[in-house]
């Protein structure tokens, strides 16, 4: 399934918008509609910064999916699992 995600964005100074769409999940989507679309503009915000080359300077302003629904809160929750290694 394809939603449409918009990102506005601080970095370097300046502001900037990104806006694309992006597939996710439909079952998940159908149970947890904006922490799926929040998960996958996380991952599409990580992207965008490891591209750009400003890493430390990014701050997320405002994250919209399908043009209506503001989830900037729910991104700013969402932190990477970290896989546990560790023999103990």
């Amino acid at each position: 399934m394809e939603i449409q995600i918009e990102v506005q964005l601080f970095a370097n100074g300046a502001k900037f918008l990104q806006s694309g769409s992006c597939t996710v999940i439909t079952t998940d989507f159908r149970k947890e509609p904006e922490w799926t679309a929040a998960v996958s503009a996380y991952e599409w915000f990580l992207k965008i910064k490891s591209s750009v080359g400003y890493p430390d300077d990014f701050q997320i302003i405002r994250v919209v999916y399908n043009l209506e629904n503001d989830i900037t809160s729910l991104v700013r929750k969402v932190r990477p699992k970290i896989k546990d290694d560790l023999p103990f």
